[in-house]
């Protein structure tokens, strides 16, 4: 190698990166290809390292990532876990294409096999690992188009030729992959349209667009994008068909429902306006959203498996993602169990097809993908309070201040939207002078309690028995404040919840328990 420019030897270097990149290229196809298939769902083949990386982080490190860094932490933890998967194929391909070499075969049947074989043992889906495969013996195999063999085999040209050939091919098929995989796994049933259900929802609906008030910068008070924390990077693709949510544990009688019987109690089914909030946000983060869900009362469920609502044992839910909260049996006594949001068949990331609501209470106990209602004989830990968080207690009370309007006539008009849970909001206050004298700001109507369908029969749905003078029991308001001013200034603001308690004026962070504080924002007229 020291002296001849000709010897095998002295394109060693540049032959091994070549097939270094070789190998990553075919790496990312394989991901490219299994995401084609199947799209972000369990049986991509970045799922289950995904969810390794979830389960191997440690508590501290989710902690801090939830309070500083919010999605992003969760999208980062998600690239890592591509990166990893891509890893794994590179190296899959990589031994493939050595195997090849040392039995005189063509590398991209070799490798291509090698990648079948370890997606089947990630995900074991046949669909997914035979895209997964497919990519990367495609890029394997063009990286070797037009290249010789023998001395033309290892010049330095072959090895660019090779790598540019390859990189061509992963870009291609990830490409490819992009598009085709972002439209699968999403998909839900269309709902039955029966009419009367989606009079129902939409009288309603359009109630609560008449009580929204007209402030730019706010959501209305039905939230156009619901915000979505989980702790999968892939959600659930949960067949409806196989589907079953059972009663278990402490009960007189183990009993398990289809989709079927819960969605068919027609004399059950109510909609209700709930409100939920992350216990992880900011003070005046934005995981704070309102919907109209259709469903029905957990005690129904409850009734059947001979278990009393009112006990004071504890309960369980349990998901299909492996997800599972404790709290106390008597929190059910309002739940509800929903099937639909805003009139549709829920979507998949809100936990098609059927969702825990528990009024009150942190949105970490409203369990998606719901599978199993456990009662215990004794309290448990849940999924959360397991990494140090408390959040099955009833939900702090916050106003948050979310726009800031200048108008034409010089004024100002400030507002956002305040939650105390099923204690409501009696109103809200603002001072534009950095809190040294407050006013009141307005608010919107409460949203109107739901209704049941045998409402529409002139009947009672018993919605209107658990709610405070026909309002939604637990479901946010909109505030807005206008002034003037010709100065900067600090705007504050605070809520009184209905049993009259105002908000605590202390900051504090949203771990263990969720934040709490005025919130303030600095102002230039």
């Amino acid at each position: 190698m020291t002296g001849d420019p000709g010897s095998d030897d002295a394109f060693r270097p540049q032959r091994l990166l070549a097939s270094g990149v070789v190998a990553a290229a075919a790496g990312v196809a394989a991901v490219g290809g299994s995401y084609a298939a199947v799209g972000r769902t369990p049986a991509f083949v970045a799922a289950p390292v995904a969810d390794l990386v979830v389960a191997l982080t440690p508590d501290a490190v989710v902690t801090w990532s939830i309070q500083t860094l919010g999605d992003l932490g969760h999208q980062l933890g998600f690239l890592l876990a591509l990166a990893l998967t891509v890893g794994l194929f590179a190296l899959t391909a990589a031994a493939g294409a050595a195997l090849a070499d040392r039995f005189a075969v063509p590398a991209w049947p070799v490798a291509g096999v090698g990648c079948v074989a370890a997606a089947v043992t990630l995900v074991g889906a046949p669909r997914s690992a035979l895209a997964a495969g497919a990519g990367a013996g495609l890029v394997v195999g063009l990286a070797s188009v037009g290249i010789g063999s023998g001395a033309d085999a290892t010049a330095p040209t072959a090895a660019r030729r090779r790598v540019l050939q390859a990189v061509a091919g992963a870009f291609a098929v990830g490409g490819v992959g992009a598009v085709l995989g972002s439209g699968k796994g999403g998909r839900v049933p269309d709902p039955v349209d029966d009419g009367e259900v989606a009079a129902d929802v939409g009288s309603l609906l359009g109630e609560a667009e008449s009580r929204s008030l007209d402030v730019p910068g706010i959501e209305p008070l039905v939230s156009e994008q619901f915000y979505q924390v989980d702790i999968n990077s892939v959600d659930p693709a949960v067949d409806l068909e196989e589907w079953t949510l059972s009663v278990t544990g402490a009960v007189e009688e183990e009993v398990e429902f289809d989709f079927g019987e819960i969605s068919g109690m027609t004399d059950a089914v109510e909609h209700r306006f709930v409100t939920l909030r992350c216990v992880g946000e900011g003070l005046n983060g934005e995981k704070m959203d309102t919907a109209l869900w259709t469903g029905v009362p957990v005690t129904d469920l409850l009734e059947s498996a001979g278990v009393d609502a009112s006990g004071n044992c504890c309960v369980m839910l349990r998901a299909a993602d492996d997800y599972f909260e404790e709290f106390p049996l008597s929190a059910l006594r309002n739940g509800f169990l929903a099937f639909e949001m805003n009139g549709r068949p829920l979507p998949r990331s809100h936990g098609y097809p059927m969702r825990a609501l528990i009024p009150g209470h942190w949105g970490e106990i409203n369990v998606k993908w719901l599978t199993e209602i456990e009662v215990l004989e004794e309290e448990a830990t849940g999924y959360w309070e397991k990494r140090g968080w408390h959040g099955t207690g009833p939900v702090n009370t916050v106003a948050k201040l979310h726009a800031v309007n200048h108008r034409d006539d010089g004024s100002i008009q400030v507002g956002g939207h305040a939650y105390a849970g099923t204690r409501g909001i009696r109103k809200v206050e603002v001072s534009t002078d950095g809190g040294d004298s407050w006013n009141e700001a307005t608010l919107s109507e409460p949203l109107p309690a739901g209704t049941g369908r045998r409402d529409s029969a002139g009947g009672s749905s018993g919605s209107e028995s658990r709610s405070r003078s026909g309002a939604a029991e637990d479901a946010w308001r909109q505030w807005e404040y206008t002034y003037e001013a010709d100065a900067p200034h600090e705007v504050v603001v605070r809520a009184t919840d209905g049993e009259g308690n105002r908000q605590p004026k202390k900051r504090r962070d949203a771990f263990p328990s969720g934040p709490t504080g005025w919130v303030s924002r600095r102002v230039e007229p």
